[in-house]
């Protein structure tokens, strides 16, 4: 990408920035539902990644609305944070403890995106992209949602049993 000229520049380096996290995200989490032992973990993982893949799909379609090609961008926030991830797998902890610290790694991923739609809402706002914004919007409010769903597993049941581990 060339030199990132007004808002709308800016506004498309971020879709395809917030692209390249969704595709990631979906060749992970795979891997953090074979690594989750609690059952509700496992679904809610399950859960979200369909809901990426229909984040991926929303993209998808703002790219072609606005004819620009969603690839050429490799988020490397998203790609540390998974890094981290499956560093922290690989320390092999108890099984309820490494459910704990998948949450956590999760919830570091879901603050990320929730921050990336935020700002992604704004910049379609401000370039008068309404259709744009409904379709990101929606997807933030996916991802505040999944965050909060994390947060009453780990409270309710998953930080509780690492604790007596």
């Amino acid at each position: 990408m060339g030199k990132l000229k007004n808002l709308e520049d800016l506004f498309h380096h971020h879709l395809k920035d917030v692209y390249s996290a969704e595709k990631q995200l979906i060749k992970a989490l795979p891997k953090m539902i074979k690594n989750s032992s609690n059952k509700d973990l496992k679904k809610a993982f399950e859960e979200h990644l369909e809901e990426t893949k229909e984040h991926k799909k929303r993209l998808d379609e703002i790219g072609k609305e606005l004819g620009i090609e969603m690839t050429g961008e490799t988020c490397e926030a998203m790609k540390g944070l998974i890094k981290e991830a499956e560093e922290f797998i690989k320390e092999n902890p108890d099984l309820d403890v490494k459910d704990a610290g998948i949450i956590a790694d999760a919830q570091r991923v879901e603050h990320y995106e929730i921050s990336a739609y935020g700002t992604l809402v704004t910049y379609a706002k401000g370039v008068g992209n309404k259709d744009a914004a409904k379709k990101l919007q929606k997807t933030l409010d996916e991802e505040s949602a999944a965050d909060k769903k994390l947060t009453k597993l780990a409270k309710k049941s998953i930080n509780p049993t690492a604790k007596s581990a």
